[in-house]
């Protein structure tokens, strides 16, 4: 079978090294999604075990339409009864991109209708729509005259963890902060600090990779579950087998704030997600943290001006820099952020830049070698 993985721009490489490590085939990458082949207990894996992945769809059909007819006639020639029962309720998501419609909206109500009159021909009965809980999200893609449409093996986002108990305002989506993690090259075999842990996204995912958790371990749903060939027994055993790989590893992972209302929602979350004993959080000020590992990383989602003068904004990025060069000796720093025009107040020259995006925010992840005297020292001390 075909599965397409949704997961956040920038992260498409990342994802299809996830995929090809958990026995994906025929991986490829497309903008901000991964195509790849496999079998049903794979499907099953990826939703439990894929750190980057938005979501999983299966297509059921693809087809060429040059009007709203066209669509709705292809898409009652599905076969739906082998995905849903009329008395099953569904939702039509639709991502749309066609001069054909002029609204999305438009689109996925021709897929509801064909759906609806499928089974009215068929049984005299017809499925509802339930676009809050439904049992079956059918997700309808269009691009220009190419149409695809594919059921949503994920349900809720798997961002959606089910570890976090408590946010601050600005919260970092759960795939973006191990997107980052995994894309600087952090492996969980050396220290992580995030010395801006807010309510804990970036230790807490630290600590699932560190400790191979699965990230849908805290999940107690997934829309394969509710699907008509769902086979409880293989994802128990999937389950099973990807959950006898966690360790507990001791310390190396910390987080702090300088606002004790976040310390006590990021240890709301840490104790969710198991890792108490893995993830050490304190209240403190940036400038007065200090690194005890030289082979380190530090791991920062600052403020992006969003709540914060430019003037003060600038001050905070010139601390952040400071703190860095004088406290992170030897470390690696990622920083990500959309305030481009105070990067330069950081004070250091990135080695690697990423193009994220945090919401409809464009970001950079920007990584630091953090060493001591000059660059030109440290580049000749490296080659040497």
């Amino acid at each position: 079978m075909k599965f397409v993985s949704k997961t956040l721009y920038g992260l498409e490489k990342v994802l299809a090294c996830e995929l090809e490590a958990l026995g994906a085939s025929g991986v490829k990458q497309v903008n901000r999604a991964v195509i790849f082949s496999g079998n049903r207990e794979l499907l099953y894996k990826v939703n439990y075990c894929a750190r980057t992945a938005l979501s999983v769809l299966m297509p059921i059909a693809d087809f060429r339409i040059r009007s709203k007819d066209d669509l709705y006639n292809a898409a009652r020639k599905v076969e739906w009864e082998r995905f849903l029962d009329y008395d099953y309720t569904f939702s039509v998501v639709p991502v749309v991109n066609s001069g054909i419609f002029n609204h999305s909206g438009f689109a996925g109500l021709v897929v509801k209708d064909a759906i609806a009159d499928y089974f009215r021909n068929k049984t005299g009965r017809r499925p509802s729509v339930n676009t809050q809980d439904p049992r079956i999200v059918v997700n309808l893609h269009i691009s220009n005259e190419n149409v695809t449409i594919s059921l949503d093996s994920s349900g809720e986002p798997l961002f959606k963890r089910g570890y976090r108990q408590e946010q601050g305002n600005a919260p970092l989506n759960e795939v973006l902060a191990a997107g980052m993690l995994l894309l600087s090259g952090w492996n969980g075999e050396t220290s992580l600090t995030d010395p801006m842990c807010g309510s804990g996204t970036i230790p807490v995912e630290a600590g699932l990779i560190s400790c191979k958790v699965p990230p849908g371990k805290f999940r107690n749903i997934f829309g394969f579950m509710k699907w008509k060939d769902y086979d409880e027994k293989l994802f128990d055993r999937v389950k099973r087998g990807c959950d006898s790989y966690i360790c507990n590893l001791p310390g190396g992972i910390s987080g702090s704030d300088i606002s004790e209302t976040a310390i006590i929602q990021a240890t709301t979350n840490v104790a969710k997600a198991g890792l108490t004993d893995v993830i050490s959080l304190k209240v403190a000020d940036f400038k007065d943290i200090k690194s005890t590992d030289n082979h380190g990383y530090v791991c920062i989602n600052p403020p992006y001006g969003q709540r914060l003068k430019p003037d003060d904004l600038d001050e905070l990025y010139k601390m952040m820099g400071t703190s860095l060069k004088r406290n992170f000796t030897g470390n690696t720093a990622l920083i990500l952020t959309s305030f481009k025009e105070a990067v330069k107040n950081i004070g250091l020259k990135p080695t690697e830049k990423h193009t994220l995006f945090n919401g409809a925010l464009e970001c950079t992840l920007l990584k630091y070698e953090i060493f001591e005297g000059t660059r030109k020292s440290w580049k000749s001390l490296k080659s040497t």
